[in-house]
């Protein structure tokens, strides 16, 4: 999946970021991170977050002292690390476990529609779609839990789409041990639905195709397969 561009090391001025933001621009297959991510505890860190949460709500002129409002940052910061964000901390990553294949089952395994809900990294808005996922035993087989919990922990961080759907794929591909992957994700993005063009109809699609998946006749069954009706 071709990225549009790259970012650089080199400040952005004030246009120059939202332009970025708006053209969908992503910098890197790795979700980029700080060397020092987990030095803070997700404790600190939630008490770090309350505090300036409160700050931005105050800033907009939010009364912290109405009953409905006063919890709100403290809600937000728990929400922040221990779930949306959750699939930041690779201490949440899932075991994929391995199972012999005893059917000796060599055709194509397909798990469609996996709903899953992350967030723009552009405007910190829902991104949220179904993502379908196929492949071919190399000799194991994998829960069907562990697909839905490798999708949802790579969603659960700030995201563009195309990283998501390659980090799904290349992490399919080292936990079953195997080439042959295919990943198709369809998604929403509120950041095109609720803000600037506000286009509530449009979705956007990615793919990532590997081993067999590459070859026309797979990846037309595939797809043929998560389109029917």
């Amino acid at each position: 999946m071709k990225q549009k561009g790259t970012l650089s090391n080199t400040p952005l001025e004030s246009e120059e970021i939202d332009e970025v933001g708006d053209d969908h621009v992503g910098s890197a297959a790795d979700t980029p991170l700080r060397p020092d991510a987990f030095d803070m505890s997700d404790e600190d860190k939630m008490v770090k977050i309350e505090g300036h949460f409160k700050e931005i709500m105050e800033t907009l002129g939010l009364d912290l002292t109405d009953d409905s409002l006063k919890g709100t940052p403290k809600r937000v910061a728990k929400m922040f690390v221990q779930e949306v964000f959750s699939g930041l901390n690779p201490a949440n990553k899932p075991h994929a476990r391995l199972f012999e294949n005893k059917y000796k089952y060599d055709q194509m395994l397909v798990e469609k529609d996996i709903t899953f809900y992350s967030h723009c990294e552009h405007h910190f808005v829902p991104i949220y779609g179904k993502v379908h996922v196929a492949y071919f035993s190399s000799g194991k087989v994998i829960g069907l839990s562990k697909i839905n919990r490798i999708v949802q922990y790579y969603a659960k961080r700030p995201q563009v789409q195309e990283r998501l759907t390659v980090q799904i794929g290349n992490e399919l591909k080292k936990a079953l041990n195997t080439e042959d992957v295919g990943v198709v994700v369809d998604a929403t993005h509120l950041c095109v639905a609720s803000r600037g063009v506000g286009d509530t109809n449009s979705k956007t699609g990615t793919a990532y195709f590997s081993g067999k998946f590459e070859e026309t006749q797979t990846k037309n069954e595939f797809l043929n397969y998560i389109n029917a009706k």
